[in-house]
């Protein structure tokens, strides 16, 4: 019964069959799709297909209708196609942050308050700005000033702005650096990374970065979806949760996370993950530390190539009596201040992609 609520909990809906489009035969006719499938009301359908094609090209990806809406489905949902899209709420959602900082600092409010009346680089004071803010840009900009230019603000934010992800994909601006650091950004930077990242440019060359610059074996693009969401490899690995959960009859949170992580690096102590899998060492016929070593390559391709998945699935297989998926849809709630009703990965995947097919419908229509 368990490996039934598993297996079925893992399901997702089969793709409509469609007539194949083959990818456009030079640069011209690509970019004439990409302008074509844009969504309908799009502005500039020009410039957005021009960014999406160079970065194409600058990154090796093919210009297959399948890539470009899977781009095309992401943006979308994430900002409709505004380059820098206003955010409901934003001026109280900073504030809320800064005075969240405040306590932590141990700041007084009034010394606060007496800071944020300063004149900023712009001419306006830090509080003026602040009350008028209405696009992540802004936001990151006041941030920038203050802690550029305010002692303050280095007490508060540890000269990190708390702006973390932006532009028209809503990409991460530390993705946006890692990615950079191993494959040199095309572009002549203004200023900084951060900054490309709020432009059309700029934000859709990481964003798609993000979403295809990496090997998956998935079978659906369902689940690149989920991973630019949840991170690289969380919908493989919440399979692998999926497969061990249904082998030892732990529940696990089916959340990507194949190990406990504290401040972004492997914590030495076990997670559930982890501790479950350990309960399987006799049967697959590996030491703790070994299930350990494996588990640590999980946020890389090559966790598909180790003997800890393999002997997993070999085991989930014969006990479901089928092949257990080897992808399946995070289960991760998603929080944001800017987020203010339950959403899951698994709602943003989904809605990406009733977004991808129509976007498939418009390539092959004529």
């Amino acid at each position: 019964m368990l490996a039934a609520v598993l297996l079925a909990g893992c399901a997702t809906a089969p793709e409509p069959a469609r007539a194949p489009v083959s990818a456009p035969a030079s640069p011209s006719d690509a970019r004439a799709l990409i302008a074509r499938v844009l969504p309908p009301g799009t502005t500039n359908r020009t410039a957005w297909a021009t960014d999406i094609y160079a970065a194409f090209g600058a990154m090796d990806i093919a210009a297959t209708p399948e890539n470009i809406c899977a781009v095309v489905g992401i943006t979308d949902q994430e900002s409709n196609f505004r380059v820098d899209p206003a955010v409901p709420g934003l001026s109280a959602i900073a504030w809320k942050e800064i005075d969240k900082q405040r306590e932590r600092a141990g700041v007084p409010s009034l010394v606060l308050q007496a800071a944020l009346l300063i004149t900023s680089p712009n001419g306006r004071s830090y509080k003026e700005r602040l009350d008028a803010v209405k696009t992540e840009q802004q936001l990151s900009d006041i941030f920038e000033d203050f802690i550029g230019m305010v002692p303050m603000g280095r007490t508060f934010f540890a000269e990190r702005n708390p702006v973390r992800t932006g532009g028209p994909m809503q990409v991460s601006v530390a993705f946006a650096e890692s990615h950079a650091a191993a494959r040199p950004y095309p572009y002549p930077v203004a200023g900084s990374l951060r900054n490309e990242v709020f432009g059309r440019r700029g934000g859709m060359y990481f964003g798609i970065a993000h979403l295809l610059d990496y090997p998956a074996s998935y079978d659906s693009p369902i689940y690149r979806f989920a991973d630019f969401n949840a991170g690289h490899y969380a919908s493989r690995n919440a399979a692998f949760q999926n497969a061990v959960a249904l082998i030892t009859g732990i529940p696990l949170a089916l959340d990507g996370d194949l190990l406990r992580y504290e401040q972004g690096q492997p914590a030495k102590e076990p997670g559930n993950t982890e501790l479950a899998t350990r309960t399987l060492a006799r049967r697959i016929d590996m030491s703790t530390g070994d299930i350990r070593r494996d588990l640590e390559s999980g946020r890389t391709q090559q966790f598909e190539k180790t003997r800890l998945h393999a002997r997993v699935f070999a085991l989930a297989d014969k006990m479901s009596g089928q092949s257990a998926p080897r992808a399946v849809l995070p289960k991760i709630l998603l929080q944001s201040p800017k987020i203010t009703r339950k959403l899951t990965t698994d709602w943003f995947a989904n809605r990406v992609d009733t977004r991808y097919r129509a976007c498939l419908d418009r390539s092959a229509a004529q």
